[in-house]
């Protein structure tokens, strides 16, 4: 079981509990939500997509309206395996 590092005061709205949801699977070690930045594109409902890999596991971009926010997740999962269990909890 991993955790869920707060350490912005603000997030996408619903963000949060689709993280701590993703926290709770054994085979992830960390989830910190960071930089929020306004994009052009619009996004009708909030999607977490898997972006570039690194050091420690994978960042992801998850986005909402014309809001998007950087979401680092360490873990040794494959790419493909962490996309399916993060389709699975913003279900």
């Amino acid at each position: 079981m991993g955790r869920l590092v707060l350490n912005h005061s603000t997030n996408i709205e619903g963000l949060i509990p689709i993280l701590k949801k993703l926290a709770l699977n054994i085979n992830i070690k960390t989830v910190t939500p960071a930089v929020i930045s306004r994009v052009r594109g619009r996004s009708s409902k909030l999607i977490i997509r898997l972006s570039v890999k690194t050091i420690n596991g994978y960042k992801a971009i998850a986005r909402k309206g014309k809001i998007a926010q950087e979401v680092f997740i360490s873990t040794d999962l494959s790419k493909d395996e962490l996309r399916r269990i993060i389709n699975t909890c913003n279900n």
